[in-house]
């Protein structure tokens, strides 16, 4: 077996079962060291800790896949993990109206680099590492005995991939991939792009959001309804939400034609075309726009702020967090009194805590008073390992203008 050494005092994080390991804290190896190699890691002392995947491209150099020595990484090994990421959702899948969930939350999972999300019949996968590339084989064959008769499609095909050396994968491994795939959430039917949609296809984990934000649109004490603005709107899946609730009016905004597009036929599955013509879809960029409707004085009833990610490392971090303040100055300006805000943030490199001073300045920036009445997170099929807090991405507020 290959081994990595790892430099003295390096083994901490480890020993509280941190799945990564960094080029910095490896002292030396030996064995053959070729991308996506098994290898066991080794304290300064010569202590077994954990064996793992390696990636001679990338800065995490080692992500593990087992703390047990004798554990074999094999066909039994990614069957037997992915079925228990499907016993531990057992109890949140019967309290759930969906057939669109994810299966497997990579680190969270004890699957570093996977990511498998299932929409109706069809299970999409997205390998992220090198050691997910190594063992595809082993990972489609496990999928094909726990979900018989289900397409398996893989969506390798985001930009991560190079810091692994890895080139972008699209590909149907087993049987024919639909052309368009439905699923439903809540009583609603929405269509997912399993193509060129982002992530798998979907933004599985906003799902609760999804109700909640829909709640705050309920009409007005005095039976009035609510006019909505929801920002980066993709396929318009928190409009669906808010005219199920009772929403007078919704804008959704994106820069996707295809978004858009998807978007109207989303609420067409939904609503008779009574409820449909409450719907205005813009395309436009929404500093762009936000910066219209404060020259306009428009005002909204509530705002969904649901933004890409806008950090991917340190560097850009202040950046970002610029970008972050922009947005939720303008929406605090453009809420009515009592107005509700719903505000996010994907990017994990930005804490919640950095997130609610961000959203405190913008407030303070915009004159208004803000009460933060609901902290949001990832749904609970994108559940969170105690020893990968890393995998807590998706942070988000509920505010109410004072």
């Amino acid at each position: 077996m290959a081994q990595v050494i790892l430099k003295p005092e390096r083994e901490k994080s480890l020993k509280r079962r941190h799945p990564w390991v960094f080029e910095g804290a490896i002292a030396s190896s030996s064995g053959k060291l070729h991308s996506g190699a098994t290898v066991d890691i080794i304290s300064s002392s010569g202590e077994f800790l954990a064996k793992g995947a390696y990636s001679p491209n990338s800065q995490i150099r080692v992500r593990v896949w087992s703390f047990d020595q004798s554990e074999a990484i094999d066909n039994n090994f990614f069957k037997a993990k992915i079925a228990n990421a499907l016993k531990v959702r057992q109890t949140w899948l019967t309290k759930s109206d969906t057939d669109a969930f994810r299966v497997v939350a990579a680190e969270s999972d004890g699957l570093p680099g996977i990511t498998i999300d299932k929409y109706a019949n069809v299970i999409v996968m997205q390998l992220l590492s090198a050691g997910a590339e190594k063992h595809k084989s082993k990972i489609v064959d496990a999928l094909v005995s726990l979900f018989p008769n289900h397409v398996i499609h893989e969506r390798s095909d985001v930009e991560v991939r190079k810091k692994e050396g890895l080139e972008p994968v699209i590909n149907t491994h087993i049987g024919t991939l639909p052309e368009q795939v439905s699923i439903h959430e809540n009583g609603l039917k929405i269509e997912v792009d399993l193509i060129a949609g982002h992530k798998t296809g979907f933004y599985l984990d906003q799902r609760k959001n999804r109700m909640i934000a829909g709640e705050y649109c309920a009409p007005h004490d005095d039976g009035s309804g609510k006019h909505v603005l929801n920002c980066f709107s993709y396929t318009g899946t928190f409009a669906l939400y808010a005219l199920k609730h009772g929403a007078a009016h919704v804008t959704n905004v994106d820069v996707s034609d295809s978004a858009l597009e998807t978007s109207k036929r989303n609420i067409a599955h939904n609503f008779d075309s009574r409820i449909a013509q409450n719907v205005t879809h813009l395309k436009q960029d929404v500093f762009e726009l936000l910066r219209d409707y404060k020259a306009q004085d428009t005002k909204f009833d509530l705002i969904v702020m649901d933004p890409p990610k806008f950090v991917e490392n340190k560097r850009h971090l202040e950046r970002a967090a610029r970008g972050y303040k922009d947005i939720n100055r303008l929406a605090c300006e453009l809420l009515k009194p009592n107005g509700v805000l719903l505000t996010f943030s994907c990017s994990g490199l930005v804490s919640q805590d950095l997130f609610n001073k961000i959203v405190a300045d913008a407030a303070l920036d915009a004159n208004c008073a803000l009460a933060y009445i609901q902290r949001l997170e990832q749904d609970s099929d994108h559940l969170v390992s105690s020893a990968f807090p890393e995998g807590c991405y998706l942070k988000g507020l509920v505010c109410v203008k004072r």
